[in-house]
Formats: structure tokens, C-alpha cells, sequence
């Protein structure tokens, strides 16, 4: 009797977008941010200064309220002492500097904006990153957005649809416009951080390859963004990331972009006139300061003279723009001009230093300036800290979080160099504090175990 044939059995039915809803369920705890880095994609109207950034920020209470619901529902202490204190301690500063504002209006803003950006989307970040792979999600979201602002901006220079500069339309912005020449280069130096920092990551060969190209991509709009600050930001930030992955390591990465760097330049002559001139003023601004230099010396000396009036608490929050012209000197111009990328010629008054120690200690005094200077400290203390016991406890292969650690710190170095040069202002700010979040995430979270997900 012939054996009997099994029944054929029905293969399972793959249905559209079946990879994609294990994915967002196991990410779902960060979608919120994820939105918020999407809408920093937005383009800026012609017809207005404000952009996609304006809604990020909106959005970034999301990022908050998600936060607030996860730890009601966990039922347990959402911060640790540590990250308690250290994430909480400018509310000291920000909040008597507040009582000192000219307004009670002026001071509720103010202390609003310092709080979103350096307390509450930080915390809510911590909070809402899980593990390792969701942490590598959102370096991936910061590396996508620098990559699209990146081309945009190499497009822009390339067509001469840029912001203007020495005459000509060819800055880099992206869809940050003319009004905000900043926004870009601290997207695209954050995109590249994070990609130098992948490439590091162990056991997954593809996404070091993809990273380290995209590393290498975004070289190009960070230098035609001619952002003084922002370059001298990002070469101290590599090469912190490429030390703390290793001596050996470093010594290659660094001897190939060099090797790369000078056939570039002179064997093909990449690099503008413009650009090689941007280069070599970084070393002459003391001798032969062009008229934004002047401009950020004399701010930078209104600021100090701000905090010898007042020491202890400063001037008050905002209180900036009111006392400069009482405390700057005949040297400071009316204003920067700015024109191009979609908008028309505009005189923007200048309204901050443009240096984010200065402008805290104007404005909060020495306890404000201790008290959120401390926590950023705090924050890559621990960070380092906690880099160096992975790194004993795995051996020089740095353990299977290296690139983690090297994110984190990386992009605090980044940070706390770029201060000297910015402070807060435009749509990449809200970028800033979920950079903070995601460092505050390897410096201060508890990192529990969790069950494997989709990757």
C-alpha cells in the first residue's frame, strides 16, 4: 500500500509593510523623537524666517509627554539620583535669573526655552531610549537628516542658490535659509559624529562600511557651510572619537584622510579660493579681524561688562539685547546683513554674543553659569567615565556598546567647543537638546537588560 503523500501545508502570507510593524512596535518608545529629527527636514518659506524647526519644537512636548505616561505606567523612580541631579541642576540658575528678568513675560519665556532645551527634552530622551538599538535609531535619524541637508547644500553651492557670501550666493544652508547660516553645519557636524562613531560599531561590518562612507560624504557640506566654528568643533570632536576607539585606530583613520586630504587639495585642486580663504582667517582673526569677528569680540565684552555689574545673578533671562548697547563699544555694527537662499536682503540685528558661556554668564551670573556649565561637565565626566569601565571590563575591542560610547562623548565635546562660538537660537536648537538626551542616555541611564527585538 503506497505510503500516504502529506498535505501540502499553506505557506504563511507575507503582507505589505509586515517587517515594518514589528519594527515600530519595538521603536515605539521613540517614535516621538524621531518626529521631531524628521521636521528639521522641512524647508523654510520664502516669505518667512520660521520653518520646520518651529513645529519641531512644538512637537518636542510629545517627546516630553510620551516620557511622562512611560514612567507613569512603569511605576518606578524614571531617573536615577545621579541623572536627577545633574540633569536638574541649572532649574537653579535659570529660575533666579527668571525673578530677575525686566518682565515677568521675558522671564517666563526665557525660563520656558531653557527648561525645553536643557532640562525637560533631555530628561524625556533618557527616559524614552531603551537599549543600544534604539540609541543606534535615533544616530541613524541624525545621520539621514545631515545627509539631506548635506546635499542640499552642496546643491545649493554648486547652482549658487546658497546664502550670500563675499558677493555671492553659494553658502551652504539647507532648508535652513539665509537668516539661520548656522542651522546646517550643526546638522550636518552632528550627522557626522554620529557616522564617525558607527563605523566603530563591532559585529556588523555593513553599517561600519555604510557609516564610514557617509562619514566621508558629509565632509563635503560641513565645508562649504564656511562655519568657522562649527569645523573647528567637529575636527576637536573626531579626533576625541577616534582616541577614545583606540591609539591603533586613530593613527590609520588619521594617516588616510590625510593621504586622502592632500591629493584632494593638491593634487586636484579641490577647494575654493573662497574656501582656502575661510580656512587661513581662523588664524587671523586677532591680527586682521574682518567685521563679524569685530562684532563677536565687542558682544563678547558687553557680556563680561554685564556680569561685572551684576555678578552673583546677571542681568536677568533675555535681558541680553536690552543692555548691549549701554555696555558695547563704538566698534559693534548695526547689525549682520544676510541675503540669498530664497530670501530677500535683511539687516538682522545682533542679539546675542554669539558665545553660550557669555551669554549665561551675562545674563544667570556666576551661580547660573556654574550651575549649567556643571551639568554639561557632569555629563561628559560621566560619560567618559563610563566609557573607561566598558572598555577595562571588554579589553581594547571596547565591548559591543563601543560605538554608543563614542556617540555620546563625541557629541558632548562637539557641544561644549561650539558654545564658544553659538549659543541657542534658530530650528537646530531642539537638535541640540535631543543630542543632549541621547549623551545623558549613555552618561546616566540605568541600562537595564531588555528581550531581543527586531533589530
Amino acid at each position: 500500500m503506497p505510503a500516504a503523500r502529506p498535505l501540502p501545508t499553506a505557506e504563511p502570507v507575507r503582507r505589505p509593510g509586515g517587517a515594518v510593524l514589528p519594527w515600530l512596535r519595538a521603536h515605539a518608545s521613540i517614535l516621538p523623537v524621531l518626529v521631531v529629527i524628521a521636521l528639521l527636514a522641512l524647508p523654510v518659506p520664502a516669505e518667512s524666517t520660521s520653518s520646520g524647526g518651529k513645529i519641531a519644537d512644538a512637537v518636542s512636548a510629545l517627546v516630553v509627554g510620551q516620557a511622562v505616561v512611560l514612567s507613569v505606567r512603569s511605576r518606578r523612580r524614571p531617573l536615577t539620583r545621579s541623572a536627577a541631579v545633574i540633569l536638574g541642576l541649572p532649574v537653579v540658575g535659570i529660575t533666579v535669573a527668571a525673578f530677575g528678568a525686566s518682565s515677568s513675560a521675558t522671564g517666563v519665556a526665557g525660563a520656558a526655552r531653557y527648561l525645553q532645551i536643557f532640562v525637560l527634552v533631555p530628561a524625556a530622551v533618557l527616559l524614552l531610549i531603551r537599549d543600544a538599538r534604539q540609541f543606534r535609531v535615533v544616530a541613524w535619524a541624525f545621520v539621514a537628516l545631515a545627509l539631506w541637508q548635506g546635499v542640499l547644500g552642496v546643491h545649493q553651492y554648486l547652482t549658487g542658490t546658497g546664502a550670500s557670501y563675499m558677493g555671492e550666493d553659494i553658502r551652504a544652508v539647507g532648508t535652513f535659509g539665509s537668516t539661520d547660516v548656522m542651522g546646517m553645519a550643526t546638522v550636518v557636524s552632528y550627522g557626522l559624529v554620529c557616522a564617525l562613531a558607527l563605523a566603530f560599531r563591532p559585529d556588523a561590518p555593513r553599517q561600519r562600511t555604510a557609516a564610514a562612507v557617509c562619514a566621508a560624504l558629509l565632509t563635503v557640506p560641513l565645508a562649504l557651510s564656511f562655519s568657522r566654528g562649527a569645523w573647528i568643533a567637529t575636527v576637536a570632536a573626531c579626533v576625541a572619537v577616534l582616541l577614545l576607539a583606540g591609539l591603533r585606530r586613530a593613527g590609520r583613520v588619521l594617516l588616510a584622510g590625510g593621504a586622502v586630504a592632500v591629493v584632494l587639495v593638491a593634487g586636484f585642486g579641490v577647494g575654493s579660493a573662497m574656501l582656502q580663504e575661510r580656512l587661513s582667517s581662523i588664524t587671523q582673526v586677532a591680527d586682521a579681524p574682518d567685521q563679524s569677528v569685530t562684532d563677536r569680540y565687542t558682544m563678547w565684552a558687553a557680556s563680561i561688562d554685564m556680569w561685572r555689574e551684576r555678578p552673583v545673578t546677571g542681568v536677568g533671562l533675555k535681558g541680553f539685547p536690552e543692555y548691549r548697547d549701554s555696555h558695547a563699544s563704538l566698534a559693534l555694527s548695526s547689525g549682520s546683513d544676510t541675503a540669498g537662499a530664497g530670501h530677500g536682503f535683511v539687516r538682522q540685528p545682533l542679539l546675542s554674543p554669539h558665545n553660550m558661556y557669555l551669554l549665561v554668564l551675562g545674563e544667570q551670573g556666576l551661580l547660573g553659569l556654574t550651575a549649567l556649565a556643571g551639568s554639561w561637565a557632569a555629563l561628559l565626566v560621566c560619560a567618559v567615565r563610563r566609557w573607561h569601565r566598558v572598555r577595562v571590563r571588554r579589553g581594547r575591542a571596547g565591548g559591543p556598546e563601543l560605538d554608543c560610547a563614542l556617540m555620546a562623548c563625541g557629541l558632548l565635546i562637539w557641544q561644549l567647543i561650539d558654545f564658544v562660538y553659538a549659543d541657542i537660537g534658530g530650528p537646530s536648537t531642539v537638535l541640540m537638546a535631543i543630542a543632549f538626551g541621547a549623551a545623558a542616555w549613555w552618561a546616566l541611564g540605568s541600562h537595564r537588560p531588555r528581550e531581543a527585538g527586531p533589530r
